[in-house]
């Protein structure tokens, strides 16, 4: 059963909400709208967490709805600010449960620690790391207590029950489950994530979605783990706990309550090595050929607590509910995943379900007129979030080309490649390592506190880099990152993996 008609009016009093999916984007609907008075009804097919503190339930959860449950988490500073304007209460919680904030000054280079002058404004450049079960687990119980807020587990939704109004436009009216339930809702909100069936129901009565879909190119590994009694973080040194070697992509991600994750993202053309990293004797080897990961794995300082969690069909998507101002739909909004997808690798998922939880909350007050919600809903999203999806999506863009002609022993960069990747490399990544106030705006962008990129084409940014480049590459050795890891081959020889076998691949197929 896919969907329902029925001729159903909203009754008087508060409005009523039902949310497909309990995840961090149904549960952000709930966090935003529940203090607005209307009954929220949380509609998911997986079991609620178990009881007991966080190492439990990393241990026991089982959510087949999230398949990004157990990779690497963080809530970037948008999100965090948010939490800590509106949800303060939410916030302790958070810390009390283990999870812990990141400051701006925390992540400095060495080579900027000594002229660095903290300003008001880094307060807010602080971000929450934790483990995803931690995070959503937290969530659940805070707005769990709000007693306009109900979540059902393990119900099985299988259905839309909508209507036509009189200009013919559908109209969402509430679910129906497996049983034959209808749960009914003034409002009805799609939080089902990247595999939500919702678009599928609307199409299959007849609504018109509007979407652009790419690959992403990528695909993750993540493993996590835990300090032995007594330890305790690495100090950060010369290298970096992050880095890109073009074949491979890697990032070490603190946790809550003694934890982390190492997650590693390597390109669908690297087949090999895609073959190879899920398998944990792989993920240690490569870990221990990485200076800056080395540091936190050795089994001298902490022990592997998980398998290794592969998560791939990676996909950038966007849809538009309300194409050239017609709304496809009435009463319905889709928040998180099943609006906006996109890499993980930019840890922006969270900040996006949120940001349109809340964004969702303030077009309902202003207006109770169905057609111009959906109308302003769009374009808050797109306003809010495009610039950054766009910017997502040209990066993968540009990091598969580089994976591709990594694989090519031919390939020669043109004129434009190379003074492009002497610009991003001898220009900007130099600069921001000895600037304190570009690597500022840098960090501002990447947390989605200023649009992206703007910053960079500033004038007095580019005369910055200009003047980096010109004193050459001599006089600015020191202010070069370390090489985070070995070349492929390198890489490919120490793993005992054939290093031509995707070369040769590709080759055959053009």
């Amino acid at each position: 059963m896919a969907h329902t008609m029925a001729d159903t009016t909203p009754g008087e009093g508060p409005e009523t909400v039902v949310v497909l999916g309990a995840g961090i984007a149904g549960l952000s609907v709930a966090l935003a709208l529940a203090p607005t008075g209307r009954r929220i009804t949380l509609l998911e097919r997986d079991a609620p967490p178990p009881d007991g503190d966080a190492d439990a339930v990393f241990d026991h959860w089982q959510r087949r709805g999230a398949s990004q449950l157990r990779h690497s988490h963080a809530f970037l500073a948008r999100l965090r600010s948010l939490i800590a304007a509106e949800h303060p209460v939410l916030l302790e919680a958070l810390r009390a449960e283990g999870a812990r904030e990141l400051r701006f000054a925390d992540g400095l280079p060495d080579s900027l620690k000594a002229r660095y002058v903290a300003r008001p404004e880094d307060e807010e450049m602080a971000i929450i790391v934790s483990r995803r079960t931690t995070l959503e687990m937290v969530i659940r119980r805070h707005v769990e207590r709000s007693p306009n807020v109900t979540i059902r587990s393990g119900v099985f939704v299988n259905g839309l029950v909508s209507a036509r109004d009189a200009a013919g436009t559908l109209v969402a009216e509430g679910l129906t489950l497996d049983d034959g339930e209808r749960v009914p809702g003034d409002l009805v909100v799609d939080a089902g994530g990247r595999a939500s069936p919702m678009i599928d129901w609307l199409e299959e009565a007849g609504a018109e979605i509007r979407e652009t879909s790419e690959d992403c190119a990528i695909l993750y590994y993540t493993r996590f783990y835990a300090f032995l009694e007594g330890e305790a973080e690495p100090r950060r040194g010369r290298h970096a706990p992050n880095g890109d070697l073009g074949y491979l992509k890697f990032g070490v991600f603190p946790a809550d309550n003694g934890t982390f994750s190492i997650t590693m993202a390597v390109p669908e053309v690297e087949e090999t090595l895609r073959a190879a990293v899920v398998r944990p004797e792989a993920f240690e080897s490569i870990c221990a050929r990485l200076p800056g990961v080395a540091a936190w794995t050795h089994p001298s300082r902490s022990r592997p607590v998980s398998k290794v969690y592969a998560m791939g069909d990676l996909k950038s998507r966007w849809r538009e509910m309300a194409p050239d101002g017609r709304p496809a739909v009435l009463g319905l909004f889709c928040v998180g995943d099943s609006l906006v997808r996109g890499n993980p690798l930019y840890g922006r998922g969270c900040s996006f379900a949120a940001i349109q939880a809340h964004a969702l909350r303030d077009v309902l007050a202003q207006t109770a007129d169905p057609v111009t919600r959906a109308i302003a809903y769009a374009r808050k999203a797109r306003d809010l979030l495009q610039p950054f999806y766009d910017d997502m999506r040209d990066q993968d863009r540009a990091a598969a080309r580089r994976a591709e002609h990594g694989l090519d022993p031919d390939y020669r960069p043109n004129l434009r490649a190379r003074l492009l990747k002497r610009f991003i490399e001898d220009g900007v990544g130099v600069a921001i390592r000895e600037d304190p106030e570009l690597f500022r705006a840098a960090m501002r962008s990447f947390h989605m506190l200023a649009p992206p990129r703007t910053w960079l084409s500033r004038p007095a940014t580019l005369a910055k880099v200009v003047s980096v480049m010109a004193r050459g590459r001599k006089a600015n050795a020191h202010l070069y990152p370390e090489k985070p890891g070995p070349d492929r081959w390198e890489m490919f020889s120490a793993l005992g993996l054939p290093a031509d076998a995707d070369r040769a691949r590709l080759k055959a197929a053009a």
